[in-house]
């Protein structure tokens, strides 16, 4: 058993247990161990969970290595319920946790964004009288500023000062970027200078955080000054910041600039990739500059630089924005030629225009395209040809699409309902529009004014017409 598991054969590890165990034998703690840390890492919950009822049934406990291994599975998949029930069992079986088991247990909690159980767990682990470091503490500050919690970060952050835990970069750097964030970039520059004071230098990743604010604020100016700074104090800008430089150009309208920056100095560098590309192509698509657009598109392909699935999205996009349906579709086809596999996005841009355009016919065939390369439509893709059928007057085929997209488990969304109750009202549908207002209520959504007084005209001007011919009859 000993060698089947140290050379990865789960699989006939498996049948050998259950050949073992048939017979009356059963394996040691140690082997029971290491087996579990192996299915653990091959994934396989399942046997695991058969190993620990057999193990249950002798009284065999595992060692600390495969409750930890067996944890962070857990905590993988979301099953934190779970985790804890494990943590509970290891206590009442007399195996003691140990500070990567609470570290594991709050790394979960934290990326399922359930942050008072993360807390609790951390409250749990002080009362245990656990020596407290920069890594298990890190855990915690950075789950809790990567998810909008920067302030209760902060705060933990000042508990390790107290308990004099030396912080590290990876720590402020959660911080500083949690306060960006959250628009707080006074407080960002507080903890910059702060960390400074206490001999811990900002690296690489603390000023790319600083530039990403400045840049998505425009402040074009400071961003540029970092960057000299930057240099001066040996800190070597990489891709990311002159990406993030590039998009500050864009967004404040500097294209020329932008374009000359890309061609003239990232390429130099060798820094320009695919991202810094389809920034650019971006930024011209959007005011209709599409020569330019697609000029630097095609000095990706001689550049050696790959077009991918976001290019020709922003292209086709582009041309349908000008009104150029043939090319749009042309790039279309160009991107399969390439191999480049259509993201859901892409093929949503196809039906979304095509409908704009009264292609209806078109937008359908895209959209069985997706269907078949096994690519699953999402509500935009529904929505789009729903609103399309519906201004076309094909209020049946869209009523069709509507339960083939419950059926499927896309949930419509508010938008969807009212595209749906404005079309069936438009077609005189009013007993089927009345229907969809009942379940897009019964799923918590309101109608606009606007919608919901034409729908209560519609009702009343039907019942009006009911009393009226009933007279006429009587």
């Amino acid at each position: 058993m000993g060698v089947l598991v140290r050379n990865n054969c789960f699989d006939l590890a498996e049948k050998c247990y259950y050949r073992m165990t048939s017979k009356g034998f059963s394996l040691s703690s140690f082997t029971y161990s290491r087996l579990i840390c192996g299915l653990c890492q091959a994934n396989n919950l399942l046997f695991v969970e058969k190993l620990w009822r057999d193990m249950d049934k002798i009284g065999c406990v595992p060692d600390i290595w495969a409750y930890n291994i067996y944890l962070n599975c857990l905590c993988k998949q979301n099953k934190m319920e779970d985790s804890l029930d494990v943590l509970q069992s290891m206590i009442q079986k007399g195996r003691e946790p140990d500070v990567v088991t609470y570290t594991t247990i709050i790394n979960g909690f934290c990326n399922a964004r359930h942050f008072s159980a993360a807390l609790e767990i951390w409250d749990e682990m002080l009362k245990r009288g656990f020596k407290l470091d920069v890594i298990n503490c890190g855990t915690l500050v950075c789950g809790l500023s990567a998810n909008g919690k920067v302030d209760e970060a902060y705060e933990l952050m000042l508990e390790m000062i107290k308990m004099n835990i030396e912080l590290n970069t990876r720590l402020y750097n959660a911080i500083i970027g949690g306060f960006c964030r959250a628009g707080q970039f006074a407080k960002a520059q507080v903890i910059v200078s702060f960390m400074q004071r206490n001999g811990c230098k900002p690296d690489l990743v603390t000023c790319n955080i600083l530039l990403n604010h400045y840049c998505d604020r425009f402040m074009l100016n400071e961003a540029g000054n970092l960057m000299k700074r930057m240099e001066m104090s040996g800190i070597s800008p990489d891709r990311c910041s002159y990406n993030q430089l590039l998009k500050g150009l864009c967004k404040g309208n500097q294209l020329e600039k932008a374009y000359d920056f890309i061609t003239s100095y990232m390429e130099v560098k060798g820094l320009c990739d695919a991202v810094s590309c389809n920034t650019v192509i971006n930024a011209f698509c959007k005011v209709g500059k599409m020569g330019t657009a697609t000029k630097l598109f095609e000095e990706m392909g001689h550049k050696g630089i790959h077009a991918d699935a976001i290019t020709y999205s922003t292209l086709i996009n582009g041309f349908f924005k000008i009104g150029d349906a043939f090319r749009a579709q042309e790039l279309f086809h160009l991107m399969l030629k390439a191999r480049v596999v259509p993201t859901v996005s892409v093929y949503n841009v196809m039906v979304h225009h095509l409908c704009k355009v009264g292609d209806i016919e078109g937008a359908r065939r895209y959209f069985l395209d997706m269907t078949e390369k096994r690519i699953s439509p999402d509500i935009v893709s529904y929505s789009s040809l729903i609103n399309g059928l519906l201004k076309g007057s094909r209020i049946n085929e869209a009523m069709k699409l509507y339960d083939d997209m419950c059926k499927n488990g896309v949930t419509p969304d508010e938008l969807t309902y009212k595209l749906l109750i404005g079309g069936l009202l438009k077609g005189g549908k009013f007993i089927l529009a009345c229907r969809i207002w009942d379940q897009m209520m019964e799923k918590g959504f309101t109608l606009d004014r606007a919608l919901s007084e034409r729908l209560i005209a519609a009702i009343k001007s039907k019942d009006t017409n009911r009393e009226e011919g009933e007279k006429l009859r009587s």
